[in-house]
């Protein structure tokens, strides 16, 4: 018997501090707590004493363990901005703007991607370049006319 693809896979935490993953019948680490999130698979961590939900809990770990790593995403000003946010009144709005955020992020970045993927599956890498180029000179044209206008701003005046 099959389980449902939109039931939660169910992870319980016991006062060992170790993590059992009940579809696999194994425990896990929070490195593969990360590759669960990466894969985009739904889960919850429960608590194995009362059965309370402590996947935020058990998620803020694994940014944590990332974050000790040797490329951090969080500056200490960020950090600290985050923290400032806490019991203030915008806390709920920040909240919201950086999941409205994150979420717009994903979104353009997959728009790069599929971009990418479809210039790449074209006809032959001349036509990519050549696709990728078309693009960027009305960008290049603005950035030169810009550079120009403010190169003979900031010129000296011969008359002087």
């Amino acid at each position: 018997m099959s389980k449902s693809p939109s039931k939660l896979r169910v992870i319980k935490k016991y006062p060992n501090r170790r993590l059992y993953d009940t579809e696999i019948s194994r425990y896990i680490t929070l490195d593969e707590i990360r590759q669960l999130v990466i894969d985009g698979v739904e889960f919850e961590v429960q608590d194995s004493r009362d059965g309370n939900d402590i996947t935020r809990s058990i998620l803020l770990q694994v940014i944590s363990e990332q974050e000790e790593g040797g490329n951090p995403m969080f500056s200490t000003e960020v950090l600290t901005r985050f923290i400032r946010f806490y019991g203030d009144s915008m806390q709920s709005s920040m909240s919201r703007y950086l999941e409205l955020s994150l979420r717009s992020f994903a979104e353009q970045q997959q728009f790069f991607v599929d971009n990418l993927k479809q210039l790449l599956n074209s006809n032959t890498p001349l036509h990519t370049l050549r696709e990728i180029s078309k693009q960027q000179i009305p960008i290049w044209k603005t950035i030169r006319k810009e550079f120009l206008k403010n190169l003979s701003r900031n010129r000296p005046n011969s008359e002087e």
